[in-house]
């Protein structure tokens, strides 16, 4: 199947980091044919341009303008190089991607993209990161969120938000990943001399949620899931966020996301323990209670089940601090 990347030309947009992000995925695309070794094309790159603040963006650019249209898989918010645009300028293009979200597309955004996809509401309560000299305004601005802009890339799952302003292409080559796997990433990385961090290894990998499969019971439980963190997994509290009964809930999820709720939820645990593990100093039983396990041993299972590594082999690989904990 076609992947359709689109990217949002809204006034004042960095039309550089839509180009580039084109020729991005373009090189992607060649090297997906000929590791399928097809004439069909892998990925669709649209433009869709907002001509002004009040009007709904419209498609003015289809890499495939020949083949069938299809469903997008993902948008992307540009940086601006002028001042972010305020909630005002912002209400036409965020009741257009709140609506395109809700249709399981996945989010995007570079730099003071940022502000856009703060005003959807869609992050409230979750982490966003943006260029580190907009921090201060977009969590002003926003304070239902938590701005991190020590990150350079945060991935949601439905929401990624990348820092500066030339983040464009670690937002970029994480959707190849996602999309046409690791092969195809680094060796678009190594084409275009980018230095992919590894990503290459399942310790490296981060879980990426089906996400437009067209149930939408399913899918508002999959976003409640990542805006709480997986805080709550019990079977009945699912369901009653889906509007379905018990059985009929696991049955439409496990065909949805081809994972079971259990499966989901653990996957969605652990990203945020690697992340923990990777940016913190809290220790390891800590990291556990944090992300949901009262039980520090089952915690330790999991991990190394899903990632490959136990989850002190796992900090003492990747962290970023000065220490590490037990």
């Amino acid at each position: 199947m076609m992947i359709e990347i689109g990217l949002v030309i809204y006034p004042g947009a960095q039309l550089a980091a839509v180009l580039g992000l084109t020729d991005l995925f373009g090189v992607a695309n060649r090297i997906a044919v000929s590791c399928r070794k097809t004439d069909a094309p892998a990925v669709r790159v649209t433009h869709w341009r907002q001509d002004n603040t009040s009007d709904a963006p419209h498609c003015v650019f289809d890499s495939c303008p020949e083949e069938p249209s299809g469903n997008l898989s993902a948008l992307i918010v540009p940086p601006t190089l002028g001042e972010p645009i305020s909630t005002k300028e912002a209400a036409a293009l965020t009741t257009w991607l709140r609506d395109h979200h809700a249709d399981g597309v996945a989010l995007g955004s570079v730099c003071a993209g940022a502000f856009a996809l703060a005003a959807t509401g869609l992050i409230d309560g979750r982490r966003i990161t943006t260029h580190w000299s907009y921090a201060d305004m977009l969590q002003q601005r926003f304070p239902a969120l938590s701005v991190d802009a020590d990150q350079l890339i945060i991935d949601d799952g439905d929401i990624i938000t990348a820092g500066g302003l030339m983040a464009w292409t670690d937002l970029g080559l994480r959707l190849v990943d996602r999309f046409l796997g690791p092969t195809v990433m680094i060796e678009t990385a190594r084409v275009l001399l980018v230095d992919p961090p590894g990503r290459e290894q399942r310790y490296y990998s981060v879980f990426s949620p089906r996400l437009t499969h067209g149930d939408a019971a399913v899918l508002k439980v999959q976003h409640w899931l990542q805006a709480t963190q997986a805080a709550d997994v019990a079977l009945k509290t699912l369901a009653a966020q889906a509007g379905l009964q018990e059985r009929t809930f696991l049955r439409r999820f496990q065909k949805a996301t081809g994972m079971t709720t259990t499966e989901y939820c653990q996957r969605l645990r652990v990203g945020r323990a690697r992340e923990l593990l990777q940016f913190s100093n809290t220790s390891i039983d800590r990291v556990a209670w944090e992300v949901g396990y009262s039980d520090p041993g089952a915690f330790r299972k999991v991990f190394a089940r899903i990632v490959g590594l136990s989850p002190g082999d796992y900090r003492r690989r990747f962290s970023v601090g000065q220490g590490a904990g037990k």
